[in-house]
């Protein structure tokens, strides 16, 4: 009788530690997949950003004398942006620091052909051109949004694995820390601005 009192006992402690477990590596599996999504949500966004660019450019090149070395430095920036894929599964700080570099080399060469443009009234008069200015703005807000989202899913993952009792148990199936979208060097300091 005292024996299977034990037992018992020993396997309600068994059953706890067990369900204990499994519920902090569900809860660790669904926060993966949440930065995994948010990561595929700031792809989406930086790829609708990528499928414009040739529109532009295309609008672009039917003004006159427009400066082609613009335009090929848009384009060249484009295909290096569009040459980093990043697994969601590698999301370290190195990885991220060189799909960011490609995208804001996108970023400036994109800046330079918008602020040249405005020296073409007619081209910045077309319908075609504001509408792609509209939609560029609308994706850069977009990818913004994004980043903020997916930094936030890599916070709740990475506090996630970092406390009790799942600190226990994440490193036993792999899960490690990710990386943030972190601030493009030198953005601390603003611009100056000569007039």
């Amino acid at each position: 009788m005292k024996n299977s009192k034990i037992l018992i006992g020993v396997g309600a402690v068994i059953l706890v530690l067990l369900l204990l477990v499994l519920g902090s590596y569900n809860s660790l599996v669904q926060k993966d997949q949440a930065v995994t999504a948010s990561w595929a949500q700031v792809e989406t966004d930086y790829q609708r950003r990528s499928d414009l660019v040739p529109n532009l450019v295309a609008t672009v090149k039917g003004a006159a004398n427009f400066e082609s070395s613009t335009l090929t430095a848009v384009v060249e920036a484009r295909a290096k942006a569009t040459s980093i894929q990043i697994d969601a599964s590698t999301l370290t700080s190195e990885n991220i620091a060189a799909y960011e570099k490609a995208q804001s080399g996108l970023s400036g060469a994109l800046g330079k052909l918008l602020a040249i443009a405005e020296a073409y009234p007619t081209l910045t008069a077309t319908e075609s051109f504001r509408g792609l200015q509209t939609q560029l703005e609308g994706t850069e807000n977009r990818i913004a949004v994004s980043r903020k989202d997916f930094n936030n899913a890599v916070k709740s993952y990475n506090t996630s694995i970092k406390t009790f009792p799942n600190a226990l148990i994440a490193p036993m199936f792999g899960f490690a820390p990710k990386a943030y979208f972190e601030a493009a060097e030198g953005s601390e300091t603003a611009p100056e601005v000569n007039f």
